[in-house]
């Protein structure tokens, strides 16, 4: 395991090799260093304690954790103990290499084989950029094997939550969850969760998928007088929102949520039109970025 600091003249991040995960993102200001992401808890966190983490070669879930393409039958295994469906790819679990860093870049790559858990075979790279116009993710999936299939992006961010957080997030469509952390229907959005305005984070469960966002989100913090920007290259078309509960997690606090810009629905493989999946030959390269810019916030 590496870990590797960025830092820009106001900003700084903190990215370990195992997981591919980024373990910190902080604006330093005069009156402290606020943070951007949730802070991980020390440098050997794992995924599901950091501050963000990649999806790919997808985001989410298989139902029953197999699909078909073009004729074939695929399936998949679970990858955590706790969950029967494999989750979020291999990427948050793997070790990545360092390729190349510079005082304010940082690029990670890893390869992932095709086995009894996953069908898929692909290269993946990640680069991060820390400049003082705030930090842009880029992510990359190439598929090394010898089958057509389709292929997905995603982050996993988590981000500070305090009482007065608000989460502005335009979207289309909302999608219901069913047993198994599945997606259902999709539905017109529910008032508690229509952040087409600023609106603070709902005191219940959310594991929900938002169909055609944006691709721009906003996230304020006025205890800290201060905004974060994400903005997405349009191949970002959904994104997920989770805020948990103690009766998945006796330790939560309310101190963070999740919103997860994804290129495609969850489950995709098993729609029509595969929820935006992209397909990719033999050799082909799916990529994009996400970029998060803090400023201060006043209250108006």
């Amino acid at each position: 395991m590496t870990v590797v600091d960025l830092s820009s003249e106001k900003l700084s991040a903190r990215i370990s090799t195992k997981g591919g995960i980024v373990l910190g993102f902080w604006w330093g200001r005069d009156e402290g260093r606020v943070p951007l992401l949730r802070e991980a808890p020390g440098d050997d966190a794992g995924a599901l304690a950091s501050g963000c983490y990649p999806l790919v070669p997808f985001g989410n879930r298989v139902r029953d954790n197999r699909f078909s393409f073009r004729g074939r039958d695929y399936h998949f295994q679970a990858n955590t103990a706790w969950d029967r469906h494999y989750l979020h790819g291999e990427g948050w679990q793997a070790d990545w290499t360092v390729a190349q860093k510079t005082a304010g870049s940082l690029d990670l790559s890893f390869n992932n084989a095709a086995s009894q858990k996953t069908p898929y075979s692909y290269a993946a790279t990640q680069r991060f950029v820390l400049q003082d116009d705030g930090f842009t993710l880029t992510l990359s999936v190439t598929n090394n094997g010898e089958d057509v299939l389709p292929f997905g992006l995603g982050w996993h961010p988590y981000f500070p939550m305090t009482p007065k957080t608000t989460l502005l997030a335009p979207a289309r469509k909302y999608w219901t969850e069913v047993d198994g952390w599945l997606p259902g229907e999709a539905t017109d959005i529910p008032a508690d969760v229509d952040f087409s305005d600023p609106l603070g984070l709902p005191h219940r469960w959310v594991n929900n998928g938002f169909e055609d966002w944006c691709g721009e989100a906003q996230i304020v913090w006025p205890e800290r007088n201060a905004r974060l920007s994400l903005t997405a290259d349009p191949l970002f078309r959904h994104a997920f929102v989770f805020v948990s509960d103690t009766s998945f997690d006796p330790a939560f606090q309310r101190d963070y949520f999740c919103f997860e810009p994804m290129s495609h629905l969850a489950d995709g493989h098993n729609m029509p039109g595969l929820g935006d999946l992209t397909v990719l030959e033999p050799g082909e390269t799916l990529m994009g970025s996400i970029h998060m810019k803090p400023s201060a916030w006043v209250d108006q």
